[in-house]
């Protein structure tokens, strides 16, 4: 390894630059100005390239970072050394010399280029989900989000100046951090430009509308490449024929190879999250909840996203702020067991689902009852879902309080698709508006049901039944249960015993207390029938 001078040798370190797909030039400066080095190799290279330096503090310095094609400025006097490049790892590394004392740290920090392209799919996921809350569609943000690596690259480049001192002592960011750091720069890009948002990021760095300086053709090969390499990732074998240690991890968790690669299809930053510092700590933080390891794969399958949150910084005060609003800390495990993405949320978005609760009328008490039993509902919009939702029940007669508390999942369901459709097929069979509003007051799952599948079926054995419709009203629980094997053993059992019962009796009770109930009502009318006689 030779020492690179920064004015001596010049040209070799342009010529080494342009032989070397990653390379970073740092000499040192007269208190903060930027080097000659820097402004050469500015001028007479190309400077995108995939680079990353990472250094230890001594005197101020300039590294031109070719990955991004702009000089960053650090704290230190330093000597370049390059390394031998492997593409599965590649990197480089500074070696700092204190410029006082001429003595060598010999000590290292290297940071595999794969924590960057975790970072990219980050990006990229922050933006496909700011562009959804725009009004996007999923597949056209993610199109979007695919086809604008430059601004992607813009992105990158934010975080990295938002967390700078971070990225000096090789710390990985988490989901939450880098949406954090993202989120209000979108926001006010979203501000500035309005409705030429899109335009903006698809044709960065160029205005929107101006034809491209370097246009790239970018076909359906290209947009499905990251996620192809992530794949290929995970199934890459070592010399030793194994595969890599965090699918080994997973695979004896439980999770198949199959199950692995779905993930990383959905999500590519999966493939690059390390094992020591990403997944393994959230597993074993998991199994202290009480969370079954049976279960692990089906939650990481739900929410990759959850191994990028820090335990310490996000998720576990995330757990303590969800507390705060009553979420039984007893029942974590089968809270995040329904609902991992729970955990990924941001406090601003669990506080307004919890503030419309509040507005509803639902207490406290109930409130955080709704968020152990039903921790999705925090993923319903406020004013596309819970409020419509609401105010269409309120036109009934019904309220949405009482029904919210008690079958909350009712709130996620379509207003056309669902409910109307069976408010409509009772209208049809001559029952009121507020005798529907009753039947849905006493059992809010019955906008739950299909009309082909469950209901009209049961209907039509209801109409054999030789009960009055309002049996119904009374009891809307009919249509819980199942038609073979517990609505027809039991009415053939009571026409066969010559026994009556309402629905409710027929139908709630268990086999035992049943027959308990026909043995009663036969013995009355065996006496019935005996006394008449006499």
């Amino acid at each position: 390894m030779a020492f690179l001078a920064s004015l001596r040798f010049e040209i070799n370190i342009l010529e080494t630059k342009e032989k070397n797909p990653l390379f970073s030039a740092i000499d040192e400066t007269d208190y903060g100005r930027r080097t000659q080095l820097a402004k050469s190799s500015h001028s007479r290279v190309n400077c995108r390239s995939n680079v990353l330096a990472i250094t230890q503090p001594g005197r101020v310095s300039a590294v031109s970072v070719s990955r991004l094609g702009m000089p960053v400025l650090y704290d230190l006097c330093t000597c370049l050394y390059k390394f031998p490049i492997r593409s599965s790892q590649a990197c480089l590394a500074c070696k700092t010399k204190t410029y006082e004392s001429g003595a060598d740290d010999h000590s290292f920090e290297a940071v595999p280029l794969s924590l960057l392209t975790a970072e990219r799919e980050e990006a990229k996921a922050v933006l496909s989900l700011f562009l959804r809350k725009q009004g996007l569609s999923n597949a056209v943000a993610l199109r979007i989000a695919k086809k604008s690596e430059l601004f992607i690259n813009h992105l990158t480049s934010k975080l990295r100046s938002f967390y700078k001192s971070w990225f000096l002592v090789g710390r990985e960011l988490t989901t939450i951090e880098i949406r954090n750091a993202l989120i209000p720069y979108l926001e006010s890009l979203h501000e500035e430009k309005g409705d030429l948002l899109v335009d903006v990021v698809v044709s960065y760095p160029n205005p929107p509308g101006r034809e491209k300086a370097n246009p790239v053709a970018l076909t359906a090969s290209s947009c499905i490449d990251k996620k192809e390499r992530a794949v290929a990732r995970i199934c890459q074998k070592n010399s030793d024929g194994l595969l890599p240690a965090n699918v080994r991890y997973l695979m004896d968790l439980g999770m198949e190879l199959e199950k692995i690669k779905s993930i990383v299809s959905r999500f590519p930053a999966f493939a690059f999250y390390t094992l020591d510092r990403k997944i393994k700590p959230l597993v074993e933080f998991l199994l202290e909840l009480g969370v079954d390891k049976s279960d692990i794969p089906s939650i990481l399958h739900k929410r990759p996203q959850l191994c990028g949150i820090s335990l310490s910084e996000n998720l576990k005060p995330m757990m303590i702020f969800l507390e705060s609003y009553g979420v039984d800390k007893s029942r974590w495990a089968k809270v995040i067991c329904r609902f991992p993405a729970l955990l990924t949320y941001s406090r601003q978005k669990v506080k307004a689902s919890v503030d419309f609760l509040s507005e509803l009328g639902v207490s406290e008490k109930n409130i955080g009852k709704i968020l152990t039993r039903c921790p999705q509902i925090t993923s319903y919009s406020v004013e596309g879902k819970l409020r419509p939702t609401a105010e269409y029940f309120m036109t009934l007669g019904i309220d949405p309080a009482s029904l919210i508390y008690r079958c909350p999942q009712t709130f996620g369901l379509s207003i056309d698709g669902n409910l109307r459709p069976v408010n409509e097929f009772f209208l049809e069979r001559g029952y009121s508006v507020q005798e529907i509003a009753t039947m849905v007051s006493r059992y809010g799952a019955l906008y739950t049901f299909s009309l082909t599948g469950n209901m009209i079926p049961k209907w039509n054995y209801f109409l054999t039944m030789d009960y009055p419709r309002s049996e119904l009203v009374k009891f809307p629980h009919y249509f819980g249960y199942s038609l073979v094997e517990r609505i027809k053993p039991r009415h053939f059992r009571m026409k066969e015993c010559n026994v009556r019962l309402i629905l409710n009796q027929m139908l709630s009770s268990s086999d035992s207390d049943f027959e308990k109930v026909m043995e009663k009502k036969m013995w009355k009318l065996s006496g019935t029938l005996g006394s008449t006689k006499v």
